[in-house]
């Protein structure tokens, strides 16, 4: 598996990916509201970001992406079929190489990415809320000087 920068003919592709994972990470925010941000995350949001992607093992779909908007790290899904293989940690570890420090907000009940975060280093540094969704966030924090 490689690591790629996406292209425009990926979006369709990545917005599936990040939907699916949407649906299963925060099933405690009414997919419905997942559902209505399609447009605004292929239209808005994907072109506007540095986003890689990880390529599956055909060689050629997007197995995942990361995307970055400077130093935050904007966006991080795996195909659920796909997690639990290492490709969130390939993805983030190749943003880590990318810059010297990285931030991120995540939903606090996403116990499962909280952990994933600080295990590749980052920290809670502040708390707030999601001013789309009322649900409470973490910011965490990554900086090459903190890890080593």
């Amino acid at each position: 598996m490689h690591i790629r920068p996406a292209t425009d003919t990926d979006i369709p592709q990545l917005v599936e990916v990040w939907e699916r994972g949407s649906l299963i990470a925060h099933d405690f925010i009414p997919a419905s509201y997942w559902r209505g941000q399609r447009e605004a995350m292929a239209e808005q949001y994907l072109p506007a970001a540095e986003t890689y992607v990880i390529v599956g093992s055909d060689g050629e779909s997007p197995a995942g992406f990361l995307s970055l908007m400077d130093s935050r790290v904007a966006a991080l899904f795996v195909e659920p079929e796909a997690q639990g293989r290492g490709l969130g940690r390939e993805l983030l570890r190749h943003a880590m190489t990318l810059r010297d420090s990285l931030d991120l907000q995540v939903y606090q009940k996403n116990e499962t990415a909280v952990q994933f975060y600080k295990r590749q280093g980052f920290v809670v540094t502040d708390n707030c809320t999601d001013p789309n969704t009322g649900e409470a966030e973490y910011v965490m924090a990554w900086s090459q000087q903190a890890s080593g």
